[in-house]
């Protein structure tokens, strides 16, 4: 797998997977009718770094942003989001792309990351752990999930 910066002409590649992603309303706080034209100003938005992972032949499978969360004197606490193609989950992808981000994060000379709304019911939650992540706390019935109903989403934060 290759993991690198993303260019504007990834942006048709990416498109495809965060619709579907987004529109199943399950881990993104993000509106699911978001048209792709918005779409693209979240995610390509030049105050981000955005990175892309490609398998073997090429195939755009996965996609992240890096981005400071907050400003100023708190610039350097970084903020990410994540999106594995739903067809390519369980292959170690998000996690490689994970550990690129937190390690690109850290060589620009972040101190830390935040997530501030991770969908208490969505599976990365796990990951994020497992990467040494902790919850420092839970808005609860804060997501109006399609399955679950109303669950919490979780500010979940690591040093770098």
């Amino acid at each position: 797998m290759l993991i690198r910066e993303a260019t504007a002409g990834d942006w048709p590649r990416i498109w495809p997977f965060w619709h579907r992603i987004v529109a199943a309303g399950e881990t993104y706080a993000w509106d699911p009718d978001t048209s792709e034209a918005d779409a693209r100003s979240l995610w390509m938005n030049p105050a981000k770094r955005v990175y892309v992972a490609e398998d073997g032949d090429g195939t755009v499978v996965a996609s992240a942003y890096l981005t400071p969360n907050y400003g100023g004197p708190a610039a350097r606490i970084a903020n990410a989001g994540f999106m594995v193609d739903p067809g390519r989950a369980g292959r170690g992808t998000g996690r490689a792309l994970a550990e690129y981000v937190l390690g690109a994060a850290r060589a620009d000379g972040y101190r830390g990351m935040v997530f501030n709304a991770v969908v208490e019911t969505n599976p990365a939650v796990g990951l994020w752990a497992s990467l040494g992540f902790t919850v420092l706390g839970t808005v609860p019935d804060a997501f109006d999930h399609p399955r679950h109903g109303r669950v919490g989403l979780h500010v979940m934060h690591r040093s770098l």
